[in-house]
């Protein structure tokens, strides 16, 4: 499946997307706010952590404007239709739209492919992201206080969120 905006289109990644993609975590770590990684993986690493379907970007004349995947939240056969999203928009094009295209795209490509419920952990401060997931359907189902220590020694709480299909796992 592919979706066509105005200025873009979303479609599966390819490794050789890797670069831009990379840099555009890069500069979602620096946020401080995006995930508690300090650095972002080789393609080879990040390729083994991330289930191989449900991998996309949103593309606008050879430029990433975004990406969105899925990681495994667990190894165990009863979990395989749970997945852990991860979703970066590059910062010239937040508040675009391209967030919510994106993860409207990942949620329908999600039950294509057998996810019955897709989770977020995103830090109390991540006011975009949780917008971004409440719109799309998701909701708060907790959250984990002073859970993360930061390389600057901050702690963040994190809000989990999560979205049972209607369609899968009824």
């Amino acid at each position: 499946m592919e979706i066509n905006q105005t200025n873009y289109h979303i479609d599966g990644m390819n490794p050789s997307d890797w670069d831009q993609i990379r840099q555009i975590y890069l500069d979602g770590i620096k946020t401080g706010l995006a995930t508690f990684q300090t650095g972002a993986p080789e393609w080879s690493e990040w390729d083994q952590s991330h289930v191989k379907t449900c991998r996309i970007v949103a593309r606008s004349e050879g430029s990433i404007l975004g990406w969105a995947a899925l990681s495994p939240t667990s190894s165990r056969c009863c979990y395989k239709g749970i997945g852990e999203i991860s979703i970066y928009i590059s910062d010239t094009r937040k508040g675009q739209g391209v967030g919510t295209a994106l993860l409207k795209y990942l949620i329908h490509d999600a039950e294509d492919n057998g996810f019955w419920t897709l989770q977020s952990a995103i830090t109390r401060e991540n006011k975009a992201s949780l917008a971004l997931h409440a719109k799309c359907g998701f909701r708060e189902i907790g959250f984990r206080e002073r859970i993360a220590q930061m390389p600057d020694g901050s702690w963040h709480d994190v809000i989990l969120m999560e979205r049972r299909s209607p369609i899968i796992g009824i």
